[in-house]
């Protein structure tokens, strides 16, 4: 049975969100009971948590795995009950982190207090025969081996992307002039994934024996900088950052618009990293040039590495990637479903994968060949782009959904019903539409810096999966079919 969990946790690692994955499963072991699947959790807090949220995921992972129906029981381990309390306050903390559909959690950190798992401070070592919950136990933990959930070799190189990809690869094989890499593309392309890939790369050829890095969201890096300054440990966050890291992979750097004392602190930190020929990785959904309220010195830092731009990918790269990754879950896919999902889903990479995924699952739960009518199914719970997804028609949806008018749309009110509204429009003429920030802003009277905060607030609250998050989640959906009928 411990093997069929071992595969079962592979289907997991990328069907879960990596924030959840590392938190809730990994710390999971199984045990052998006949034909039933029985799992052990660290403490009662983890095995209620999977029971009420994971169960059914696990459930279908299992199904795919085994061939068949299988129960499931999760329950706590006796020895790991003397310090649930503890891991309970750190699984809380740990749970509220999991963003970004294709971030890595892991590792223990050594930085109080206690900060979210995908900032954990990595150190690369020699895997051990140690299972780690990637929670911090105490101040002093060791700094673990990252699991990176990526690669260069199951990255598929394209036109839209091969300039990020040769200047990630070039900076590992220091053939690259510049130590540092500032990659942009809308989210969905790549970014998370050439981060992650570098990070490996630099980790397994490294000449140290434990080489030091940081992976994490702006976000994160800017409340752990609160976080020390308000327990007077600003002296222990600037050793850490600036002195005890040899690669810093830092995503969305947009957060930082508008935040004077936390973009002073990362200037500083560029340039400590950059006096010690330290590696820094950076990731925005908004070029340089497109950030306002951002220090002009420290715009100029974003720039002074190597820029790349992530396009959407061509009709021939989506098709390369969905046969590497039907490769990697075994199967063969058909070339009619191939050029199916492909011409259908044509600017989201998540959403394509997402898509194939969730065809092979269903596929093997029925214990069906994968077909073009079974792919057509699964399809319609997948929205593609619209050519014709205009402004008029975002407007008109955001109206309707939001029960506002035009006039109030463009209004100067800071009602929060109406900025939810505007800032959902925005990300909608973003993501599905040519106009630049200054376009989309003319259309609302709104400067295109206000677009950019209002797409950050979105993206943020789509990611962590608020209540608010969720629900603008199924707006963006709605509003795909929406346009799509207003197209035909």
């Amino acid at each position: 049975m411990n093997t069929h969990w071992d595969q079962i946790r592979q289907i997991l690692q990328k069907t879960v969100n990596p924030g959840l994955f590392q938190v809730w499963i990994a710390p999971l072991t199984a045990v052998s009971s006949g034909p039933n699947l029985c799992l052990k959790a660290p403490n009662e807090f983890v095995a209620i948590w999977v029971r009420d949220r994971l169960l059914e995921q696990i459930r279908q992972a299992a199904v795919a795995v085994l061939g068949r129906q299988v129960e499931i029981t999760v329950s706590a381990d006796p020895v790991g009950e003397a310090g649930d309390a503890l891991l309970t306050a750190a699984a809380v903390v740990g749970s509220g982190a999991s963003s970004r559909g294709g971030s890595v959690s892991g590792g223990a950190v050594v930085a109080r207090p206690a900060p979210l798992p995908r900032s954990a401070s990595h150190a690369c070592s020699a895997p051990t025969g140690s299972r780690q919950l990637g929670l911090p136990l105490q101040p002093d933990a060791p700094r673990s081996r990252p699991c990176w959930q990526f690669s260069f070799d199951d990255f598929v190189v394209g036109p839209s992307n091969q300039l990020a990809y040769a200047a990630s690869r070039a900076l590992c094989d220091k053939q690259l002039e510049s130590e540092q890499v500032f990659l942009s593309s809308t989210p969905g392309l790549g970014k998370t994934h050439l981060l992650q890939a570098v990070g490996r790369s630099l980790c397994s050829h490294s000449n140290r024996q434990q080489a030091r890095v940081e992976y994490l969201t702006a976000e994160e890096f800017g409340r752990l900088w609160v976080q020390s300054l308000r327990s007077n440990e600003l002296e222990r966050f600037k050793a850490r950052f600036r002195e005890g890291v040899d690669l810093l992979l830092l995503e969305d750097v947009h957060f930082f618009q508008g935040k004077e004392k936390m973009q002073d602190e990362l200037l500083s930190t560029m340039k400590a990293l950059r006096n010690r020929g330290a590696k820094v990785i950076l990731t925005s959904s908004f070029l340089p040039r497109e950030l306002k309220d951002v220090d002009s010195t420290l715009a100029s830092r974003f720039c002074s590495g190597f820029l790349a731009v992530i396009e959407k990918p061509g009709f021939e790269t989506r098709k390369r990637i969905l046969e590497q990754k039907a490769k990697s879950f075994h199967v063969a896919l058909p070339n009619q479903v191939t050029e199916l999902l492909a011409e259908r889903i044509n600017t989201d990479i998540r959403q394509l994968e997402s898509c194939l995924q969730n065809l092979i699952l269903k596929a093997r739960l029925l214990n069906h060949k994968i077909t073009l009518e079974l792919a057509c199914e699964v399809l319609s719970h997948y929205e593609p782009e619209i050519p014709h997804f205009s402004m008029d028609r975002i407007i008109d949806f955001v109206c309707d959904a939001f029960e506002l008018s035009p006039t109030e749309l463009r209004s100067k009110s800071r009602q929060r019903q109406i900025v939810q509204a505007r800032n959902a429009a925005y990300f909608l003429a973003r993501k599905h539409t040519e106009l630049s920030l200054q376009d989309i802003g003319n259309r609302f009277n709104r400067k295109h810096s206000t677009v950019i905060k209002g797409i950050t607030n979105i993206e943020r609250e789509m990611n962590l999966e608020t209540p608010v998050g969720r629900q603008l989640s199924r707006t963006v959906e709605l509003a795909k079919a929406y346009c799509r009928v207003g197209a035909r």
